[in-house]
């Protein structure tokens, strides 16, 4: 962004430990400039207006990047927690075939009519949603698609750090709705088993993604910390731990922009429930900023010997 930045030197390297235990290198983190137009304008006529309901949609220009990086034109990409479908139809758009599958029956409907959207649009190629739990992924989906997706894209449930709709009544009470996951009693519903049954299931997910992707394959997981009762959740580190229990190898670390990027400065494009802890926990004396970024960790699967 700096015009009279210095030369680039050569890209530094970071150190991860593998599965085995084995020292591997990869690129240092890069930045993927995602958020340079608003999330509405992104998903435009790519989305049915019933979409905005979802509570923590993945912005489609996170997961177009990742698509483009990762994969050629007539590969396979998956998401195991497909929600309104946004890995499909981004996938779809950019002339892969998508495989998805969702727990909650409202975000089957809508990831449908999603992924119908973009045939309607002239897309011919493959996408499905299937319903159920992606713990159980070895039985929910066809054994034909073992090993064939390139990609997979997906994240696990954000804590409170989601997004949502409000209302204004009246009496000028602002009244919040679409900002939880399904019901809170279904425990079924990874949002809600609690934090460390949450990274339990999460690891079961990305062991049995290991036997639907081609040896080498990528999984790009979007993920971001946030905070419980003023302590810090460090989920990122936390994903990397499971996947390398998983018996994956973490590639990169990146780092997705929710804000727009101009030549000095980021402009938060927080959603009004962010902005509204932020403020909250500010006038409790603790000093937060708006999230400007989430971290995308990539690992790849064993190559075949």
């Amino acid at each position: 962004m700096n015009p009279a930045a210095p030369e680039p030197t050569a890209p530094r390297e970071e150190t991860f430990v593998t599965a085995d235990h084995q020292p591997t290198t990869a690129a240092a983190p890069s930045v993927w400039a995602t958020a340079q137009s608003a999330p509405a304008s992104q998903r435009k006529h790519r989305y049915t207006p019933e979409s905005t309901a979802h509570p923590a949609k993945m912005l489609p220009a996170v997961a177009a990047h990742a698509i483009r990086h990762y994969t050629s034109p007539g590969d396979l990409v998956l998401d195991p927690m497909c929600g309104i479908g946004t890995t499909l139809v981004e996938a779809l758009h950019a002339g892969r075939h998508a495989l998805g599958v969702e727990y909650e029956p409202h975000w089957v409907h809508l990831a449908r009519d999603n992924v119908a959207l973009a045939h309607q649009a002239g897309v011919a190629h493959r996408g499905e949603v299937h319903a159920g739990d992606a713990r159980q992924l070895r039985t929910l989906l066809p054994a034909a698609y073992a090993r064939q997706a390139t990609l997979a894209v997906t994240s696990p449930p954000y804590g409170p750090s989601v997004h949502g709709q409000v209302i204004t009544t009246p009496n000028t009470k602002v009244q919040k709705f679409h900002h939880r996951y399904g019901n809170t009693l279904d425990r079924g519903n990874l949002a809600n088993i609690g934090h460390h049954r949450l990274l339990a299931g999460f690891t079961r997910i990305l062991t049995a993604l290991g036997d639907f992707l081609a040896p080498g394959g990528h999984i790009a997981i979007t993920v971001r910390p946030w905070r419980e009762h003023s302590e810090l959740i460090d989920l990122p580190a936390q994903i990397i731990a499971c996947g390398q229990r998983a018996g994956l190898i973490p590639a990169e670390r990146c780092v997705a922009l929710l804000a727009r990027a101009t030549d000095t400065e980021l402009i938060a494009r927080g959603s009004f429930f962010q902005r509204d802890f932020i403020r909250k926990q500010r006038n409790a004396g603790l000093p937060l900023h708006l999230i400007a970024h989430e971290d995308v960790i990539i690992f790849r699967t064993p190559s075949a010997t």
